[in-house]
């Protein structure tokens, strides 16, 4: 579904990423681990059309999207959940879902996703008309990943879900995510927790310095020695 080949982007004179290669596969998890500062979340930007690719290429679907912009990704199908949860702290919960699903103005099935959001996460349905400012850590994590959803998306890209959540939230950040990919999306997963990333992932990358320098499943990544010694404290 996604093929990124010899991907270079940056912040001004800065190069986050050095050419990196990964494909993600339709219906699979892929894990993209790595330290702070590695390019875990440029790599998710750059898929997005959020930061400009200086050269290398990026396919969806087969289709050329290097140079598309965040509405025309949008609009094929990938939404991006990002760090930090980032929802809209003046707008309801409502509305913040009514954001995710703005492409789709006109559609007659939005009143059916509404109630599958709410079903999921029956804290959002409690608090539907609730600012989303005033919402815990967790659930404003769960609201950013629902407006993500609302869009019915082919590929989501999910940037350190667990970030700040207590450790109860955070085990069922990654059931929520392992579902998704259960119910047919397929799933681009970057997250600081390695252990937790690599245990649910389908395949899976390591990313040091702006480069891809292992691959694998996450079986054979977490039973990697370097990964091992360096990213799971073994």
């Amino acid at each position: 579904m996604l093929e990124i080949s010899d991907l270079v982007c940056g912040y001004g004179q800065v190069a986050a990423l050095r050419g990196i290669s990964l494909t993600v596969a339709r219906g699979q998890l892929v894990a993209l681990v790595g330290a702070n500062g590695a390019g875990k979340s440029t790599t998710l930007r750059a898929i997005s059309g959020l930061v400009p690719a200086r050269s290398g290429t990026i396919l969806f679907d087969g289709q050329d999207v290097t140079r598309a912009g965040p509405q025309k990704m949008l609009r094929l199908g990938v939404a991006h959940c990002p760090e930090g949860r980032r929802v809209f702290p003046h707008m309801s919960v409502a509305d913040n879902l009514a954001m995710g699903a703005y492409l789709r103005a006109a559609d007659s099935s939005l009143r059916e996703d509404y109630a599958r959001i709410y079903a999921s996460f029956p804290r959002l349905a409690e608090r539907r008309h609730q600012m989303a400012g005033t919402l815990s850590g967790g659930e404003q994590q769960m609201l950013a990943i629902g407006r993500a959803l609302m869009s019915r998306p082919r590929l989501v890209l999910f940037d350190e879900p667990s970030l700040g959540l207590a450790p109860n939230i955070v085990e069922q950040m990654f059931t929520i995510i392992g579902g998704i990919r259960d119910a047919g999306a397929t799933v681009l997963l970057v997250e600081q927790n390695a252990f937790a990333a690599l245990d649910l992932c389908d395949h899976a990358y390591l990313i040091e310095a702006g480069r891809i320098v292992k691959a694998g499943s996450g079986a054979a990544l977490i039973g990697d020695p370097h990964v091992r010694a360096a990213y799971l404290g073994g």
